[in-house]
């Protein structure tokens, strides 16, 4: 029996972000909490936040890490406690948003926060987070409507939280703070978006309505991506990525892949620091080289979406693609090695997105998807 939701009200173009003082008065909101990174503290965009409110925020926590730890989520949920909030709003790419749902999770519930992460086992301890309204900056993640978060714990192990209490109440999306995003960043998170798509797509759990919104944002994607990597002044191309990372969390409410259980493993490797999307980009091919012959259908499809002849071979487009936007290769070209792989084997085996992969994984397949990605 299939279960579809969608549950964020999203505000979407160019100016949208004066608009937020509106939103956070319909959540009933008086005293929000803002979440982001000291990247945007120093750009710029964190003023331009600042300035659309109406009234100075109750605080702002500006030091989430590239990725979020339950240290830093523990520090800000305290600041947020001090400052009497009410509220949040989490301005940002992935990383500022998941560590805004963390300090939710924090600020309403009692440790240790292992327990809730994974997938039923946790989802069921959880209750209502205060109001969320998430502020995208980059055009890759889909944090903003997504039931989920990833957060590396004091244990060391990058665990992902699911709840539906975890979809922001809002999301403001205004492609005017996407401009001028680096190339490689905008590479990086578009294919971050890409492979939420396709990933979604080729996943067996049933939901029409997600599937097709998946097509459409891979087909987004893969038109507007290299224009936006050309030129990050290109309004329409960032429009339609913004769109297109919108349309790649509505659809992996179907679930997603080995991509992400391989990029989760290797992603929380702390000496590494690695990049989620660039990771998501240079496994995606080898997945789809996996995946081939087992889901003809669905290949069929997606190659519709592309513009693709009938009989490409989808995987070599991807890394043709992938070289075309500038984006390595190989996970060696990474600063990933063989060494790395024995403890990451264990975190990619059980990660959630293992369970909707679009074939059966086990440890083997995993060797085999690593040694073809390194």
């Amino acid at each position: 029996m299939a279960q579809m939701n969608y549950l964020t009200a999203c505000t979407f173009d160019f100016g949208a972000l004066a608009q937020l003082p509106k939103v956070l008065k319909g959540l009933g909101v008086t005293r929000p909490f803002v979440v982001t990174d000291p990247g945007l503290k120093a750009n710029g965009l964190l003023d331009a936040l600042l300035q659309a409110l109406s009234e100075p925020p109750a605080g702002v926590y500006s030091d989430t890490p590239g990725n979020p730890t339950e240290a830093a989520a523990a520090k800000a949920a305290a600041d947020y406690r001090g400052a009497g909030a009410d509220g949040i709003v989490a301005l940002g790419g992935g990383s500022s948003m998941d560590l805004a749902k963390a300090v939710g999770l924090m600020v309403t519930h009692e440790g240790p926060y292992e327990r809730y992460g994974g997938t039923q086992r946790g989802a069921r301890f959880v209750n209502a987070i205060p109001p969320l309204v998430a502020v995208p900056t980059t055009a890759g993640t889909g944090s903003e409507v997504s039931v989920g978060f990833v957060l590396i714990l004091d244990n060391g192990r990058k665990e992902t939280f699911v709840s539906p209490h975890f979809i922001p109440k809002a999301a403001i999306c205004d492609p005017e703070l996407t401009l001028g995003l680096p190339p490689l960043l905008t590479a990086a998170t578009g294919m971050d978006a890409m492979t939420h798509c396709i990933e979604a797509v080729l996943t067996p759990v049933v939901h029409p309505p997600a599937e097709a919104i998946g097509l459409d944002g891979a087909e987004r994607a893969w038109k507007w991506l290299p224009l936006a990597v050309a030129d990050g002044g290109n309004r329409d191309a960032r429009w339609h990525m913004m769109m297109a990372s919108f349309q790649g969390a509505l659809a992996f409410v179907k679930g997603l892949g080995v991509v992400h259980s391989l990029s989760h493993a290797l992603g929380r490797v702390s000496e590494l620091k690695l990049h989620h999307g660039t990771l998501n980009a240079v496994i995606l091919p080898h997945s789809l080289a996996m995946i081939a012959g087992h889901a003809e259908e669905k290949f069929a499809r997606i190659r519709r979406a592309l513009g693709l002849p009938a009989n490409a071979d989808l995987a070599a487009e991807i890394s043709a693609f992938n070289k075309r936007i500038g984006l390595p290769h190989s996970l060696s070209v990474m600063g990933v090695t063989e060494a790395h792989w024995p403890s990451a084997r264990e975190y990619a085996l059980s990660d959630i997105a293992t369970a909707s992969n679009a074939i059966p994984f086990d440890g083997e397949k995993f060797d085999e998807l690593f040694r073809r990605a390194l």
